[in-house]
Formats: structure tokens, sequence, C-alpha cells
């Protein structure tokens, strides 16, 4: 509801039309719906002055302004990442609201919004911190589970090529609890957990902190599962209108994560030829 508070916020509003645009705004999910009739009997004004109110807004009448009331409404529920969980049942609250076929473009707003949450609600010390807790861990555990198992993938590898130690703690048949049974205070753990939340990345943050060992979270909110467990916190929503999460968010943390270690460690070219000069050979880059 954002763009349309700004527009009703910069509009020239007679009294009258304050009363509607505030009952508009504070019950919109109802007001979407409802004919200019039906809202003029609920305030007690006429319906020319809902009309009139639509039009002062720059629309061409209530229809066209319902029709964007809608939109806005529809773009904002259709986010249901953090509410609803379970994909079966996202599909099916989708499908009783949504009959706008701009897919795309929804699915651009609610990943732009989730990008700018980044800078909304983490600072850049906390980037700063969780590399240089990095770089001076003795060894570099990284753990994901189903879904996440991509950003752990991509960290893992980028990770690999700048520092020393850096271990994955996910196969099939060896579980995060084999794979970190020698973690120490000395090590560090690297955690990307997002809805529906994992019991088994719960038990490996656990094991981790009763090792004494620095936990970096990266998730979804300071309410997440794993929140309790971090040493540096950096947080990212996955909204999206589909039934699985978008994970552009989490990648561009990842990303900026890999890129402030980058500027902090010595000896990357050197490594970064080595490895080059043997895929050069394999031909597989």
């Amino acid at each position: 509801m954002n763009e349309l508070r700004e527009i009703i916020h910069n509009a020239d509003l007679t009294k009258t039309q304050k009363m509607i645009a505030k009952y508009i705004l504070d019950n919109s999910a109802d007001a979407c719906f409802m004919t200019s009739t039906e809202i003029a009997l609920k305030l007690g004004v006429s319906e020319s002055s809902v009309i009139r109110f639509s039009r002062s807004l720059g629309f061409s009448g209530f229809m066209d302004f319902q029709k964007a009331l809608r939109k806005e409404y529809q773009d904002r529920v259709l986010s249901i990442s953090s509410t609803i969980t379970v994909p079966a049942q996202r599909v099916a609250k989708r499908a009783k609201l949504d009959n706008n076929s701009d897919y795309i473009n929804r699915h651009f707003k609610n990943a732009a919004k989730n990008l700018e949450a980044v800078f909304v609600h983490n600072t850049s010390a906390a980037f700063e911190e969780a590399a240089d807790v990095m770089i001076a861990s003795k060894r570099k555990y990284i753990a994901a589970s189903r879904g996440n198992s991509c950003l752990a993938d991509y960290f893992l590898l980028y990770l690999k090529h700048m520092l020393p130690h850096v271990e994955t703690t996910h196969s099939a048949s060896i579980s995060p609890i084999d794979h970190m049974c020698n973690i120490s205070k000395e090590d560090c753990l690297i955690i990307f957990s997002f809805p529906r939340y994992s019991s088994l990345d719960r038990v490996t943050a656990k094991m981790a902190q009763e090792a004494g060992a620095k936990i970096i979270v990266i998730t979804d909110k300071p309410s997440a599962l794993l929140a309790q467990y971090a040493t540096v916190l950096i947080t990212v929503p996955v909204d999206s209108n589909a039934f699985f999460n978008s994970m552009v968010g989490p990648q561009f943390v990842a990303e900026a994560l890999l890129d402030t270690i980058s500027h902090k460690v010595k000896g990357i070219e050197k490594r970064l030829k080595k490895i080059d000069k043997y895929l050069g050979e394999l031909g597989n880059y």
C-alpha cells in the first residue's frame, strides 16, 4: 500500500475525501472488493463523493482506482513466504487470490523488496565482522539443507578459492554431525537457514555452539529458529508469491560476504592462478 499511501498523502483532499482515504487505507482488504455505493453507505457519504475522491487522486473513476487498489493488495498478500511455509498451502492461497497474469513483474517487486531489506536491517559492520570471523577461524564449516543447499554450494566454492580449511557439512551419506565431529572454539560455522526451518540445522548450530565455535547465521528475521545461536546475525527476507522461497536476497548476501572477504585476504591471485592451471588441462571451467 506504500505507493497508494504516497499518492493520497500528496493529494489535495477535502475533509470528506480524507475520511474516505482513511477508511480505505485502514481497511484495504475489504475496500478493494467493495463498490463505491457500499463504501458510501459504510461512511454515510454520497456515492458521488467516493467517485470524486478517486478522480482527485488522478484516476478516471472509482473502477480505475479500485483496480489499482486490488493490485497493490494482491502484491502484498501474495508475498506469503513469511506467513505460509507449506508449499501446497501457498499454491492454494494463491489460487484464491490471484487473477493477474503479470507474474514476472510481481516476482520482480518481491525480489527488489527483499534486496532493499538487506540494507535496512543490516549494517556494513555486520558483514565486516562476519568476514573477520571467517578469516580468523581455523576451519570454516558451511551448512544448509534442502532448498538452501544451493547457497551453501555457491559459498563453499568461492570461499575455498580465498581461504584454507573450508568444509561442507552435507553429502549423501554423511550428516553435518559427522562432518563437524572435530569442531572446536577455533572454528566457525556459516549456516543458511530459511523457512521451513530444518531441525537438522538447529542441531548443527547447537553442536557448534556447545563446542565454543563462532556461528554466522544468514536467515530471514531476528526471531528465526537459528537466530539465538548467532555470533553474527545477517537477516534477509525470502518473500515470494510462488510456492518456493525467493533466493535473490540470500544470494546477494552470500556474494556481499565473499566480496568483503576478497578485499581482506592476500594471496588470492596466486591461488586462482594455480586453480586455473589445472582447470585448463581439464577444459572444465
